[in-house]
């Protein structure tokens, strides 16, 4: 029997566990604070102070808590599950929502079902390794299935890999959402226009010539975001648009070997606190990503009016219009197609402008934020009207 649960709303607690802070999973959970603290929900975000997360969460009314937890299992894991279940204990939510892997471990660890939990893993962390890792990964996720009242993936391809990993669980897709009041075209028809004001109003492109072919790529700088592949690929790309120019805008663990290799016509922005300008100020966004669930940044890009080029992984080809497949698709980890692609699109104008409109449109159509809200307070209701589980196992201590 059902037990009487309250409806996303007022009285209604959530406690977002996050780990990493940075990137599209802090935007993500930073979008959906705004709506539901909107709503008048009570928010908690739980995640380490590194980042910006937890002053993002604070300035928009969500409670705050500071969560000692690295990227990767360590020893210290036993006391990361330890404060989840003590934040649990004493905030007692409705719904703890667990983004990412390491969150998604520790929090399933820690509550073991006796809380409705959500895990959204933004990306499989099978994927990110091979061998006997990614063996145990996958027998992790598959047995945490148990303690999940629903999985939430950005893509329906980054479902149907979960299902063939034998991860057998309820399942929910929403696909990631974009602000498109924050992330928009210049206003102005004006195409060449817009791109020479936005670049002027970025001190590392001032001095750039409006007309010079500019590529940028939005993301952290790691083997995840395959800048590297783009390394590799740019030298293919000067060989026919000698004039361009690649920006990488973002910071990571990978920012030194890739400085190492990168050659002048590279730029290194470093983060950036609003990414809506390199957007604005690009002729191409690229992100050359080994894997994804399905990565924000194309869906700001398009919403910004930009052309974006993808390698071909999980949430991909949701992300883009389907007429753009055969232009906008690059095989993952293949430089040489990547150099390709660049290059056709830097070559044609016309058709950048055209596929601007059309990825413009199907982001404010398909990708809009508040859809996204919409359907995790749905999936909220479901799993706080479900059994409180409690033959389960009792919260860890």
């Amino acid at each position: 029997m059902r037990s009487p649960r309250p409806s996303p709303g007022p009285g209604f607690t959530v406690l977002h566990l996050v780990q990493p802070v940075d990137g599209g999973v802090a935007r993500v959970v930073a979008d959906l604070v705004r709506a539901q603290i909107g709503v008048g929900m009570r928010v908690v975000v739980a995640c380490p102070g590194g980042g910006q997360l937890a002053a993002d969460a604070a300035a928009l009314g969500a409670e705050t808590e500071i969560w000692h937890a690295t990227r990767d299992p360590g020893v210290g894991l036993p006391a990361e599950i330890r404060r989840v279940a003590e934040l649990v204990g004493r905030i007692r939510p409705d719904v703890v929502h667990a983004h990412s892997a390491k969150a998604g471990f520790a929090g399933r660890l820690a509550v073991r079902g006796r809380i409705p939990t959500v895990f959204q893993p933004h990306a499989w962390s099978f994927e990110a390794v091979s061998g006997t890792t990614a063996a145990l990964a996958r027998g992790w996720e598959r047995l945490a299935a148990r303690w999940t009242a629903r999985v939430v993936c950005v893509s329906e391809a980054e479902r149907d890999r979960g299902e063939r990993a034998g991860v057998r669980a309820p399942w929910s897709v929403v696909h990631n959402g974009v602000d498109a009041d924050r992330f928009r075209p210049a206003d102005t028809a004006d195409g060449l226009a817009a791109t020479a004001a936005a670049r002027a109003a970025l001190p590392q492109l001032a001095q750039l010539p409006p007309d010079t072919p500019l590529v940028t790529c939005v993301g952290r700088l790691c083997r995840q975001k395959g800048q590297d592949i783009l390394l590799r690929a740019w030298p293919l790309v000067l060989k026919d648009v000698p004039q361009a120019r690649l920006v990488l805008v973002g910071d990571g663990p990978d920012a030194r070997s890739l400085r190492e290799s990168a050659p002048p016509s590279v730029l290194f922005a470093g983060a950036a606190r609003d990414t809506a300008p390199w957007y604005r100020a690009a002729d191409l966004v690229v992100l050359p990503s080994r894997w994804e669930g399905m990565a924000v940044a194309p869906l700001e890009a398009m919403a910004s009016g930009r052309t974006v080029l993808l390698s071909d992984v999980d949430g991909a080809r949701e992300s883009l219009p389907p007429g753009q497949w055969a232009h906008c698709l690059a095989a993952p980890d293949d430089h040489a197609a990547t150099a390709t692609a660049i290059t056709a699109l830097l070559r044609d104008r016309p058709l950048r402008e055209e596929f601007g409109r059309q990825g413009h449109e199907h982001v404010l159509s398909t990708y809009d934020v508040r859809r996204t809200a919409s359907a995790i307070a749905d999936v909220y209701s479901d799993v706080a009207a479900g059994p409180r589980l409690e033959h389960r196992e009792p919260i860890a201590q």
